[in-house]
Parts: C-alpha cells; sequence; structure tokens
C-alpha cells in the first residue's frame, strides 16, 4: 500500500510546533479530508510516536508533553519552496523588514547538507521575480498585533491616519488581515463609525490590544469584503461612468476591486475613487464597451488627451 511519508511527516513537523492542533487545519494545510489526517495520526501512533487525540468537533492532536524529537532534515522539495517562498515574498513587500529574510535563509543554508545548500544558493542567484511593490510596508509589531488580536478575538485601541491626514482614535474588532496588490489591510467592526471597515496597516501610527473580546461572525470573508470596499476607499477622484452594457458583461469586464458596479434603466453604473485620471482613461478605454462619463469633467479631457495620442501613434506608425 502506498503511504504518502512526506505529508505524514509533514503532520509530525506540525505536531512539534503547536501545543495542539485541530484536524479540520491539518486538513487544510494539507489539503486532504479529515479521514485520511486520522490515518496520518494512526501511522505515527504505530510508528511509536505519542500522538494524543482530544475530543471536539473536529478533534485535535497534540504530542504528549515533554516528547521531543530532534529538527528533521529539510528535503529538496521543501528547501525550494521555503526558499523561493521568502525571496517573492521579499520582492512583493509581503516581509517587513529585508534583514529577516536573509536571516531566515542563511538560517536555512546552515541547516543543509553541501549538495542541496549549493542547490539553494543557486536559486538566490539567478531566480529574477518581476513583481513591482507598493512600498508601503508596514510595521512589523503593527501586524503582529494585528493577527494575534484577531486570532484570540481581542478588541484593539489604534490611533489611524486616513487618506487626506486627519488623525482619529478609534476601537476595532479585528476579523482578519489581507494582502493585496502591494498593500495591507485589516478588516473589522468600527465602534467609532459602528458598521465594518477596512483600515490600510501602513496607516495605523500607534496600535495596542485590549483584555476585551468579541464574537467574529460565522463564514466572515475577509478577503471579499476588501474586494467590496476597496472601489469605495476615498481617494483624489470620484469617477462615476455609464457603461452601454449589462450588469452581466460588466461584471466580466471590470475587476471587482476596481469599481462598484449597478443596473440602472440605461446601463451599467460604474463608480470608484482613483488617484490618476490618466490610468483610469487607459482602464475605460480597455474594457471595449461605450460610455458616458459623468464625472469629473477632468476625465473627458483625459481620454481626448489619450485619443490624439493613439492617433499621433498611428499616423506615425
Amino acid at each position: 500500500m502506498y503511504f504518502p511519508t512526506t505529508r505524514v511527516l509533514t503532520v509530525l513537523e506540525l505536531l512539534q510546533s503547536r501545543q495542539q492542533i485541530s484536524g479540520q487545519e491539518l486538513a487544510e494545510r494539507l489539503e486532504v479530508d479529515p479521514r485520511t489526517v486520522r490515518r496520518y495520526i494512526t501511522m505515527l501512533q504505530d510508528l511509536g510516536i505519542p500522538v494524543e487525540g482530544m475530543r471536539g468537533r473536529y478533534g485535535s492532536y497534540r504530542l504528549r508533553p515533554g516528547f521531543k524529537l530532534p529538527p528533521l532534515m529539510f528535503n529538496d522539495d521543501e528547501a525550494l519552496a521555503m526558499t523561493v517562498g521568502l525571496l517573492v515574498s521579499r520582492k512583493m513587500g509581503l516581509t517587513l523588514a529585508t534583514p529577516a529574510v536573509e536571516g531566515a535563509l542563511a538560517k536555512i543554508e546552515r541547516v543543509l547538507p553541501e549538495a542541496l545548500r549549493e542547490r539553494v544558493q543557486a536559486i538566490q542567484e539567478t531566480l529574477v521575480v518581476d513583481v513591482n511593490p507598493s512600498g508601503a510596508v508596514p510595521r512589523s509589531d503593527i501586524v503582529l498585533t494585528l493577527s494575534e488580536a484577531a486570532r484570540q478575538r481581542r478588541a484593539i485601541q489604534m490611533c489611524y491616519r486616513a487618506f487626506e491626514g486627519a488623525v482619529t482614535e478609534r476601537r476595532l474588532d479585528p476579523y482578519g488581515l489581507v494582502y493585496r496588490s502591494g498593500y495591507w489591510y485589516v478588516v473589522g467592526y468600527c465602534h467609532l463609525r459602528l458598521e465594518l471597515r477596512t483600515f490600510r496597516l501602513e496607516r495605523i501610527v500607534t496600535i495596542e490590544a485590549e483584555e476585551k473580546t468579541f464574537v467574529r461572525p460565522d463564514n466572515f470573508d475577509c478577503l471579499s469584503f476588501v474586494l467590496k470596499a476597496i472601489p469605495s476607499t476615498p481617494a483624489k477622484w470620484f469617477v462615476e461612468v455609464l457603461l452601454d452594457t449589462t450588469l452581466e458583461e460588466a461584471q466580466r469586464i471590470v475587476p471587482p476591486a476596481l469599481a462598484l458596479l449597478e443596473q440602472v434603466e440605461d446601463g451599467v453604473e460604474l463608480k470608484c475613487y482613483v488617484d490618476h485620471l490618466e490610468w483610469m482613461a487607459w482602464i475605460l478605454v480597455r474594457l471595449h464597451c461605450t460610455f458616458t462619463v459623468r464625472q469629473p469633467a477632468e476625465l473627458r479631457g483625459e481620454l481626448l488627451k489619450l485619443g490624439q495620442q493613439i492617433t499621433a501613434l498611428a499616423e506615425r506608425t
């Protein structure tokens, strides 16, 4: 019978790194069903590893207190996965400090056998990642505080600077963090505005976790909420355009995080905030859909300018 040894060893690593872990989380992280996780646990127990099961809705597991194994050696795939992951996360701005990446890579190299170390170093020296980070990197203590508060369902008190520069004190129940297109967001219930809100992490000035806890809504989708909230986030220009198409077609050609779409009698209204109208002009032209600009008037000027540039290029060609 075939046994996926690599995944069984991964279960052991996860058990060593946590006081206890649920069967559901193990299944999600290994991308298998809970029944398969139970089979992996049984295999470890048959090998003499003292894995203890704990009752609950999904059940949880832990290693017997005091039991420790020496660190397991990385195989080729694991070393490759960690190295590429660290390099890409640094380029994308996911890592909060460059020394943290370099330190992690150095520790990985230190425990690898010479042949595998040379292969990992070859990846670092030859891999080019074509990603443009936004530069909006939050402080590491803010990310860690919010992550811990969201996990423990604890409210936080923060000082937040809005896009126009106004600073407010807010109490927030953080539901989770989202990284998208170079920016970090926290989603949660704002006690100042008495509604769900998103906040950019690099705009948080100070933060402190409170002892008071909260109840998070079941099955709340942080990413979906951020995608809907981004178009409503105030910026320099408010854009309103009438698209001559159906709502179904508009949803197909307009990215969900770009704008809010609403079916009206004579078409589909597109509404969003942007900092650069020339960029919005390019986006509208690329939709391949007739439209009418309602506001701002300056957007019409950018479209005319873009049309002149395209005409000049065509004539030159």
